[in-house]
């Protein structure tokens, strides 16, 4: 019998009307090393993983210095070998940091390599963080443009699309957050339509940083509408820290029957993709897999609602 591929996956759950249920892969991998934890997302029943790069930010990183076809071909057969692909990924973050021109001078590299990898791995997006700029206004949005479109060609030479995500800052002296780049629905909007290209951008909608600014996540959800929103950071919050937790954990306030029927309004054709590890941090090795589980199913009781939610 021959052996389903990624492409075959998506296809089948498309015709079944079912979307990819996925996660990141950052705190397992960190614990466990991928050749462990690949095969522990894949008996949770995940679809597809999202492959997480921040640690590219460090000098020290191996990313930096690999042939990304090499690296990225080995992982992606690793993944396969156990029934599951790479359907999106994470760049290194921050892309920039304000007085710090060495970290600044080499990131636009760092970057692009992580393009390249995610290519090669077969995702087809990749967030890149927009720059959250000392200058605010017009001038935040020109460097941002420039930004983005520097990295069009290599997204271009390996098939895969930047995502832009939704931001927030922090007052330090006041002690509180609030909007900073990106910020609200129409902004990303704003920008998507800008760069005007949407085999090279889209929208990665992060729902937990919506509401520590005061934009609802399904409010954002129906301003980017299906065509601009190509991908998800899902997890849950309480609206006051960027908690980064799965959906309903203890404490947290998000709307979920609100954000899934506002996911199902709109036909939002991307993946279910969490980006909700903090959750994962609180069980020793022998419980970890039991969490990664329950995250699973929980996604998949969230998908069900999202395609009730659809227009039939």
């Amino acid at each position: 019998m021959k052996e389903e591929t990624a492409g075959d996956v998506r296809l089948r759950h498309r015709k079944d009307m079912t979307m990819i249920l996925s996660t990141q892969t950052d705190h397992l991998f960190h614990r466990f090393g991928p050749d462990r934890a690949i095969p522990i997302f894949a008996e949770a029943g995940y679809d597809a993983i999202d492959y997480s790069m921040f640690d590219m930010t460090g000098d020290d990183c191996p990313l930096n210095t690999v042939d990304p076809e090499k690296y990225g071909e080995e992982l992606r057969k690793k993944a396969e070998a156990s029934g599951i692909f790479f359907n999106q990924a994470h760049a290194p973050f921050p892309g920039w940091r304000a007085g710090d021109e060495a970290y600044n001078a080499k990131m636009p590299g760092r970057i692009a390599q992580s393009i390249r990898i995610a290519g090669v791995l077969g995702a087809r997006s990749i967030v890149v963080h927009p720059i959250a700029y000392t200058v605010g206004g017009e001038e935040q949005k020109r460097v941002n443009f420039e930004y983005y479109r520097a990295l069009a060609p290599v997204a271009k030479e390996y098939g895969i699309r930047i995502a832009l995500e939704n931001m927030w800052g922090y007052d330090g002296r006041r002690g509180y957050i609030m909007p900073n780049v990106c910020s609200f629905g129409i902004d990303l909007a704003e920008y998507y339509d800008e760069l005007a290209d949407p085999d090279v951008y889209t929208v990665c909608l992060d729902l937990g940083h919506c509401g520590l600014v005061g934009d609802e996540p399904d409010d954002a959800i129906r301003v980017l509408g299906r065509d601009r929103l190509g991908a998800l950071h899902v997890h849950d919050n309480n609206y006051k820290a960027d908690n980064h937790t799965v959906p309903y954990d203890y404490g947290m306030k998000m709307n979920w029957d609100a954000i899934t029927k506002a996911l199902g309004e709109i036909d939002y054709q991307g993946d279910f993709t969490y980006e909700a590890d903090s959750f994962l941090g609180r069980f020793d090795e022998d419980t970890l897999p039991v969490a990664v589980n329950f995250m699973a199913a929980l996604g998949r009781k969230l998908i069900e609602k999202i395609e009730r939610a659809r227009a039939k």
